[in-house]
């Protein structure tokens, strides 16, 4: 131990000499590249673990949000249809998860009520969102298309989503059903809808608009690749568990 102690108390007399041979300014940028490498790295570490954990599942009511939060949380679809009144916020490790060797990273859930009165709730979490999930009802699609596609509109026109490229899944569940129509159709339809109400939109004064930002290049018809931020569709089924498209989603934008 002694001998280490020597050799220890040696090299510090060697630098310390080393040092007292430089001249004071190389000191003087040594010491201040040092500093901001520490700046650096403080600064990288608090941005990684501030990045928001914050899923919002929204959608029409009806469309099987609640069923997709319990399959997430639980594994299970619980009651079956479900309607609430009030959001589910709950943080937790997913459940397809829970026997993954290693530290897994919880995610903080909301599923947001689809009633048209209770639309402003999803202002609430938008900008803390790392990841949209659109739940879209495949089965019973053509008569509530419109609606959905006013929904989605305005999530994607919101300057919090917009500015901060807030990733957006629409999920086509449901599709566990003879009658239900395909996620190509579905997103061939949206788009259709999106770019009608785009250009109803574009009519009204800028002034009558708040917090909305324009969709898509003018003078082309609307598809979701022109959107600033990432937009994809996915399909499944929440009530057999089919939910592994959502899981993929949420992992690709809170690391585990």
């Amino acid at each position: 131990m002694d001998e280490w102690i020597n050799q220890a108390e040696a090299w510090a007399g060697q630098a310390e000499r080393w040092i007292r041979q430089q001249p004071p300014e190389q000191i003087y940028v040594a010491v201040a590249v040092i500093a901001l490498t520490i700046l650096v790295l403080v600064a990288a570490s608090c941005f990684k673990s501030s990045k928001s954990n914050t899923i919002v599942l929204s959608g029409l009511s009806g469309s099987g949000k609640t069923i997709l939060f319990y399959q997430l949380r639980d594994g299970s679809a619980h009651q079956g249809t479900v309607t609430p009144m009030e959001h589910n916020n709950d943080t937790f490790v997913l459940h397809s998860e829970l026997e993954r060797k290693g530290k897994v990273k919880p995610v903080h859930i909301v599923d947001v009520p689809g009633h048209a009165r209770l639309k402003p709730k999803l202002d609430e979490f938008l900008p803390q969102a790392a990841g949209v999930v659109f739940v879209v009802d495949a089965q019973d699609f053509l008569s509530s298309m419109q609606a959905a596609a006013e929904y989605l509109y305005d999530i994607l026109t919101k300057a919090t989503v917009v500015k901060k490229r807030v990733p957006v899944l629409i999920f086509c569940n449901k599709t566990d059903k003879v009658t239900a129509h395909s996620k190509e159709f579905i997103k061939k339809q949206l788009e259709k809808e999106v770019n009608k109400l785009r250009e109803s939109r574009n009519a009204i004064s800028s002034a009558d608009i708040t917090d909305e930002v324009q969709l898509g290049v003018p003078g082309e018809a609307f598809n979701f690749s022109q959107c600033q931020n990432n937009v994809t569709v996915a399909e499944g089924a929440g009530l057999t568990g089919n939910v592994s498209a959502v899981e993929q989603f949420i992992r690709e934008h809170v690391k585990a």
